[in-house]
């Protein structure tokens, strides 16, 4: 019945809020709480200890037979071929940074046959992809070919407010500072066979990225390129349309922001063909580079990778390495308690 001064509706509304009278809702479900005694700890230590240390001794030796070669072409390695005595990083200093490209030759031997796919990386040091506004300078709609104006995440690369007014495309400072040096081999006066297709993760191309509608005309008469390109878009791989404007799978590669300062992203692949069926050869070999990135400003540095790979992917020690110290831990702290849980029962056993 409700109390004085109390509707029928306010006493509903009270008697509703009371949990219901089951198992679940008054906290009366069967619990386990595990004991944990020498018994049942130390068998877990051991087992951990016997089963990551043999897990990481595999990691090790798997990685171990990966192979890789790194090649650092920011300044001394890299002497322009048109200017004497000057690196590539000094001319594009000298010039003030206008556009003026740089050519250099890095002559180095292969001590091994690289068998198998081999990749071929660009690595940067020193360049922090992971700053916040770096990170959400980026228009993930317009990457979708969607109409409509630019993101203001995007600021102050979103459009060309000096000029024609008109939109970039792709606009965003990650899209601007896409990395644009050109990367070629030589194996003594062959030119090494490679792929710029299947370097981007299929998820990415088939979700990520898409072209506008009458791409051509979007990329070349309504929108402008970022400020740091040289070409539109729509030229960045001219033979192959199928790889061109926001599909292009270098720029989809550049998008993917690095989450360390020191990292590698993918730039080509192995053709096995002919002299390379079979992987790289061992032997001399020649880095061509067009240099166009310029780091020395913010003391980055830049690398040429090439690698192989495993089953786990490409080189990698610190996963192995981690398995058999957590595994040496375990094995340790298990001895340990052994010996304490031995010591103690004896200590504690009644007299005779």
């Amino acid at each position: 019945m409700p109390g004085q001064g109390e509707t029928e509706e306010d006493h509903e509304q009270q008697k509703s809020k009371k949990p219901a009278d089951t198992a679940f809702k008054q906290q009366r479900l069967p619990a386990w709480q595990p004991i944990i005694t020498a018994n049942t700890a130390l068998p877990v230590f051991l087992i951990i200890g016997l089963t990551f240390i043999p897990i990481g001794i595999v990691l090790v030796i798997t990685s171990e037979r990966v192979l890789e070669h790194d090649i650092d072409y920011t300044d001394t390695n890299c002497m322009s071929t048109t200017a004497a005595n000057t690196t590539c990083a000094q001319a594009l200093e000298n010039a003030n940074y206008t556009g003026q490209t740089c050519t250099c030759r890095i002559n180095f031997a292969l001590d091994k046959s690289f068998d198998g796919d081999v990749y071929f990386y660009y690595g940067l040091i020193n360049y922090y992809q992971n700053h916040r506004r770096y990170v959400r300078s980026r228009d993930d709609n317009q990457l979708l070919g969607k109409e409509g104006a630019a993101a203001s995440e995007c600021q102050p690369f979103q459009k060309n407010s000096t000029g024609s007014g008109k939109d970039y495309a792709p606009c965003g400072a990650i899209a601007n500072s896409k990395f644009n040096d050109t990367l070629s081999l030589l194996y003594g006066s062959e030119n090494v066979s490679v792929t710029n297709l299947g370097i981007a993760w299929s998820t990415d191309k088939a979700v990520k990225f898409k072209n506008p509608d009458n791409a051509s005309n979007y990329f070349s008469s309504t929108h402008d390129k970022p400020p740091n390109w040289k070409l539109s878009a729509w030229e960045l791989d001219e033979p192959n349309p199928e790889n061109n404007g926001y599909q292009n799978e270098d720029f989809i590669v550049w998008m993917r922001t690095a989450a360390m300062p020191t990292f590698r992203k993918l730039y080509r692949k192995l053709l096995r063909n002919s002299t390379f069926q079979n992987g790289l050869p061992k032997g001399d070999y020649t880095l061509v580079v067009t240099y166009n990135y310029p780091v020395t400003s913010f003391a980055g540095r830049k690398q040429f990778i090439i690698s192989t790979t495993s089953w786990m992917g490409g080189k990698n020690p610190f996963l192995g390495w981690s398995y058999i110290a957590v595994g040496i831990v375990c094995m340790i702290t298990f001895v340990v308690f052994f010996i304490l849980h031995k010591t103690w029962k004896i200590q504690n056993r009644p007299p005779m």
